[in-house]
């Protein structure tokens, strides 16, 4: 069996990857793709740290976070990408340092 600490170590490297993503990338999907990277790091630590506490004590909590993550970036993906479309209509561009405006 794998530890938990192998999992925690690939799901800090992919948090890590998310993070620098996030804060060198100018382009909005790029950005969005590293939230989501970010967000499938945390649910892999959830599953990592549900299994080792279900062999303990048999619960499934770590799964219903897991659950509700995915709903939450669901509903982000859809907010996110139709606001990205609305400002990609509108501007033309979908580099942050050109859409600096909230107005369309």
């Amino acid at each position: 069996m794998v530890p938990v600490a192998y999992y925690l170590v690939l799901s800090a490297i992919l948090f890590s990857i998310g993070v620098g993503a996030f804060l060198i990338k100018r382009n909005i999907i790029t950005i969005f793709m590293s939230i989501e990277l970010m967000l499938n790091a945390v649910n892999l630590s959830f599953v990592a740290f549900a299994n080792y506490w279900r062999q303990i004590n048999h619960q499934f909590s770590g799964q219903i976070f897991v659950f509700f993550v995915m709903v939450v970036a669901a509903a982000e993906a859809a907010v996110g990408l139709a606001i990205i479309i609305a400002l990609f209509r509108s501007r033309s561009t979908l580099n942050v340092d050109q859409v600096d405006l909230m107005k369309l």
